[in-house]
């Protein structure tokens, strides 16, 4: 089994972990991540598709996101700057999109760290050295361990080695989203890019190759509400896909199309029911502390303000 050391070893390499990441490698530790996805993206994942011959990506996650936060807004400038994320006014004044999918700032956080993708903390131990993570094949020892993933996964890892800090993340519950990725041979008669309907099966549709930097005729992206993928949670990829497609349609009122390319992708942790407490907790004695945006609200925005929060725990606690 190889062994890799680090100071800090974060597990979640979405948008918590990364800006956590991201300030302590600028104060000159040595950081490790890993993550379980094969790529970058977690909740701002990209799905990318052969439609017609043309490489197409389909936002199927964070649809966009906002910047309100003094820090966070500096840091959208920085990115807006390199190219790798743009304005969308369709969604509204202050949305903001990664360029060329959603996962395009995930992306370029993570060429600026350590991160090894496909690894998944299988269990965390702790011994007089530090922690060691055990990611199967390989293992992992650090001083420091950061847990920036989504709350019932923090909870389950946690429970043995810190469970003080596990109760944070075992009072949040998270509602389910199917989402349908879906292209058109011809466009839709549908005017606007995008449309949100609360109350209705399918709460959130938008034109995704309408989105600035997106390839693609005519593709979309669905999201059921909570209720509805709760009714379907059990559903092949292929039925979910097909049953809200009709929903779809049936809101819009426009005679159903055949899809030249669907797919169906279950989030489980889709969006949590955040707490009201502190941004991050880092139990300083222990060396290990917990970031995501069921810590401080539900948006893109949250898990990069909470996993801020938490390197500046870090930060301090080491001096």
């Amino acid at each position: 089994m190889t062994t890799n050391n680090s100071d800090i070893l974060i597990i979640g390499a979405g948008m918590a972990g990364l800006s956590c990441a991201s300030l302590l490698t600028q104060k000159g530790l040595k950081v490790c991540v890993l993550d379980k996805g094969r790529g970058p993206g977690g909740r701002m994942a990209a799905r990318r598709a052969e439609i017609a011959g043309e490489t197409v990506s389909f936002d199927h996650g964070a649809q966009y996101f906002t910047a309100r936060d003094a820090g966070f807004r500096r840091v959208v400038a920085y990115w807006e700057e390199q190219g790798v994320v743009a304005r969308w006014l369709a969604a509204g004044e202050d949305a903001w999109i990664g360029v060329p999918g959603m996962n395009g700032p995930i992306r370029a956080m993570g060429l600026e760290t350590d991160v090894r993708w496909a690894t998944r903390a299988l269990a965390l131990s702790r011994s007089e050295e530090g922690w060691n993570v055990n990611a199967g094949e390989e293992s992992f020892t650090a001083e420091h361990v950061l847990v920036a993933v989504p709350a019932e996964q923090a909870a389950e890892l946690l429970s043995d080695v810190a469970p003080k800090l596990a109760i944070y993340p075992a009072a949040v519950r998270s509602e389910p989203c199917w989402a349908v990725m879906a292209a058109f041979a011809e466009k839709l008669d549908i005017d606007a890019v995008c449309l949100r309907t609360p109350e209705a099966a399918i709460t959130w549709a938008a034109r995704n190759s309408a989105k600035p930097g997106r390839t693609g005729k005519e593709c979309w992206v669905l999201h059921a509400s909570p209720d509805r993928s709760r009714e379907i949670i059990d559903l092949s990829k292929e039925e979910a896909g097909t049953v809200l497609l009709a929903d779809f349609f049936e809101q819009i009122g426009v005679a159903p199309r055949e899809p030249i390319h669907m797919a169906a992708h279950r989030w489980l942790f889709a969006m949590p029911v955040s707490l009201k407490g502190e941004p991050a907790y880092f139990d300083a004695e222990l060396g290990i502390g917990i970031a995501g945006d069921y810590l401080h609200s539900p948006r893109v925005e949250g898990a990069f303000v909470s996993g801020r929060a938490l390197a500046e725990l870090v930060l301090a606690a080491r001096s």
